[in-house]
């Protein structure tokens, strides 16, 4: 079990990234609260708001797609209820042709402590 809040975050950071990548949305959807906003590319520079939008990718067929997220050099700042956890996110899957390919995002994931429980309430993601 993290012993500290950076440690307890980087956790839940992680948690959530696997939950993407294997698609399981209720996973996410426990990690995030309802009404999380985001920036990304997939919006093309608008702010999406609540968890509609994202739904949609969860429930696009993965095609037996293995997809694996990682993370690289991480910063934590926590500030009372709140926390920033920003990251390289390296994103490892597998083409169709069965060639590797990796790609990275520079992800800001933004937590609050709503009754003693951390919960995702925004983030912006680009291209690295």
């Amino acid at each position: 079990m993290p012993d500290s809040i950076t440690e307890v975050l980087m956790e839940l950071s992680r948690r959530l990234l696997a939950a993407i990548d294997r698609q399981d949305w209720p996973h996410y959807a426990a990690l995030c609260d309802p009404s999380l906003t985001a920036f990304e590319p997939e919006a093309s520079g608008h702010l999406i708001e609540g968890m509609g939008f994202h739904r949609f990718y969860f429930d696009m067929e993965s095609n037996g797609r293995t997809v694996q997220s990682n993370i690289a050099s991480p910063h934590v700042r926590v500030c009372n209820d709140t926390a920033v956890v920003s990251y390289v996110r390296l994103v490892q899957s597998v083409q169709a042709d069965g060639d590797p390919v990796t790609a990275s995002f520079d992800e800001t994931r933004v937590w609050q402590r709503q009754n003693g429980e951390w919960k995702h309430v925004h983030f912006h993601r680009s291209p690295a």
